[in-house]
């Protein structure tokens, strides 16, 4: 280790390194090495700073006009429709009774087929946008209530009962919680529709929508009441549907192998934020984490001589590949994995919030407008670096087999608009990319044959425009539906179905409450349910949480890669897991026990 080529403690005594080019010219001293980073570092660390110093710093720097329109559009103008659609309703029955009132016989029924047709035209867009408006809260305001409240009593309770529950006692906490939540839930939107609906009207004239001004507060309370009344009924079925469901208990133990059965040894990475700076440090741990990307450069370098070894099938990273989702995080993950092509071949990636949802890395205050064309931006950096590694073995769309597109087929005819969008931007260009990102999900790695080890490749990321709501995660109902369709169309294969989020919250003491919440998948304890039939022959794996376990829901296994570079300071090692996956005699898929490698640490890397 070259003195010329690092800032040694002696430099921030004040003493001076020799030049060792022959030169004879002294290195200065330095008071503050700045390959060590300073507060600034910090500033968005919840690992750093709470979240309370960090939610006031979002006050005072979030940018008001710009959150008064945001909360227009994703807000006020879904509740808008909610609250006018019986009214619209109302008021083209009335018109069409109107209409048949005058006619007689086959004029009537002439009439009411055309009005039908003429209002299946016309007002089934304003229905989807009712609809979809709907979808929206619920997924983004209402559904977070309850798991907030759910989530809150659990913590409340272990910080009162203490940390030494056992594992039964734990789900039987979790169950009580849940119905606990849901009751308490239910009074309360209960309440606000019982407040609300002396203000409401259901049925009205045309004349009335003519005079919009006149119903303000009509649509208002008509939103409140749907609403209300909609968590109240369904806060009571989420809580006793989350108390009745399998939860997740750690493994018990590994599964045996069975001589000469099938088996597939998956490398799991997960989280690994690649920076863009070669003295960068993280957003989440700041300068509790190691700076740069050598530790990643030596956990890869680590996995090819296991692999020149003991050859892997799979290398899979399930999100946060990047820092912030910029181009020069991008850049640096490549080169990575340029390194070791053999790596590269087998890697299957998938997006992290990390990758898609940050919009200031330095700023949690910064929000997007919804129409941005930025967060677009992200998502084709992300979609251009998953075709590039893995986008002629994926298959996408409804992924049945031979006959269905590669993900590099699909992107073909989009090449020159996503080439021009990313140099030039434009809300035209981004326009013409609005649905290709999501579109794309799940990517299918096909079983080698109908007894085979497929990936099911998920985005779980849910679509916010807010650094501060980065982290949250849902499932579509049509993608979920498309996973559905594959996993039944291949009853023999066994499968990983792959996602950056955690499904539930898992069964181990926290000691921040900040833990608990706007991680896990919203619709999470969902899924669960509609993976558990298949339990037997597939595995879930994530990241996301950082975090080392292995368990298990009912019958479905579950596994959450820990991140090789995020909470282990520079001194300190870390690691990952290689799993190996086997086919047992009856169709089942088993998980033997996993061969961890251990990423030592580095006393001072900075030279």
């Amino acid at each position: 280790m070259s003195s010329a080529s690092r800032f040694g403690q002696a430099d921030l005594m004040g003493s001076d390194h020799q030049d060792h080019t022959g030169s004879g010219a002294a290195v200065p001293a330095v008071l503050i090495d700045p390959r060590r980073g300073d507060i600034e570092d910090d500033a968005a660390s919840p690992a750093q700073r709470s979240l309370l110093a960090i939610a006031g710093n979002l006050l005072v720097e979030v940018s008001l006009p710009k959150l008064l329109f945001v909360w227009l559009i994703l807000i006020v103008v879904p509740a808008i429709l909610i609250g006018v659609a019986p009214l619209v309703i109302s008021a083209w029955l009335h018109t069409l009774s109107d209409h048949l009132a005058t006619l007689t016989e086959i004029g009537a029924g002439l009439t009411l087929v055309a009005v039908a047709a003429v209002g299946w035209i016309g007002w089934r867009p304003l229905f989807r946008m009712a609809e979809t408006s709907f979808w929206s809260l619920n997924a983004l305001a209402v559904q977070p209530g309850y798991a907030i409240g759910r989530e809150g009593l659990r913590h409340l309770v272990e910080q009162l009962v203490g940390r030494k529950l056992g594992n039964d006692s734990r789900a039987r906490l979790r169950s009580l919680s849940a119905v606990a939540a849901g009751v308490l839930l239910c009074a309360g939107a209960a309440l606000i529709a019982m407040l609300a609906w002396p203000a409401s009207q259901w049925t009205a004239g045309l004349n009335d929508l003519l005079q919009p001004h006149r119903l303000a507060w009509t649509l208002l309370a008509n939103a409140l009441v749907l609403i209300s009344s909609y968590v109240a009924l369904a806060s009571l079925g989420w809580g006793f549907a989350d108390a009745t469901m399998h939860h997740p208990v750690g493994l018990a133990e590994f599964d045996s192998g069975v001589s000469g059965a099938r088996c597939w040894r998956v490398a799991h990475l997960s989280d690994i934020h690649v920076v863009g700076e070669r003295y960068g440090f993280r957003i989440e741990s700041g300068r509790a984490g190691p700076s740069g990307n050598t530790r990643l450069a030596r956990a890869l370098a680590q996995l090819a001589a296991i692999h020149q070894a003991d050859p892997l099938d799979h290398v899979l990273i399930s999100g946060d590949m990047t820092d912030a989702g910029r181009a020069s995080e991008w850049a640096e993950f490549l080169d990575a994995l340029a390194r070791h092509p053999q790596l590269a071949a087998r890697c299957i990636l998938l997006p992290g919030n990390h990758d898609l949802n940050i919009v200031d890395r330095a700023n949690p205050a910064r929000l997007h407008l919804p129409f941005s064309p930025l967060k677009r931006l992200r998502q084709m950096r992300a979609l251009a670096v998953l075709s590039s590694v893995q986008g002629g073995r994926v298959r996408v769309g409804d992924g049945s087999g031979p006959a269905a597109p590669t993900l590099n087929d699909v992107l073909a005819s989009y090449r020159q608009t996503i080439s021009a969008f990313a140099d030039r931007g434009g809300l035209r260009n981004a326009a013409a990319l609005r649905s290709l990102f999501d579109d794309q999900f799940p990517m299918i790695l096909m079983p080698e044959d109908e007894n085979g080890l497929g990936i099911a490749i998920l985005n779980s990321n849910a679509d916010t425009h807010f650094s501060f709501t980065n982290a949250l995660g849902l499932l579509c109902l049509d993608q979920v539906r498309r996973l559905e369709a594959i996993l039944n169309r291949h009853p023999k294969a066994h499968w990983i179905v792959a996602l950056h989020h955690h499904l539930v919250e898992y069964p181990m003491p926290v000691t921040s409450f900040s833990k608990r919440i706007g991680t896990a998948l919203i619709n999470g304890s969902w899924f669960v349910r509609k993976l558990e039939p298949l339990g037997q022959r597939l595995i879930v794996m994530h990241g996301h949480r950082h975090m080392d376990w292995i368990g298990r829901c009912g019958a479905l296994k579950i596994i959450s890669a820990p991140s090789v570079v995020m909470n282990s300071k520079d001194d300190c090692a870390s690691s990952f897991y290689i799993h190996t996956l086997s086919a047992g005699p009856d169709g089942t898929l088993r998980l033997l026990p996993p061969q961890r490698v251990d990423v030592a640490g580095e006393n001072d890397h900075r030279i």
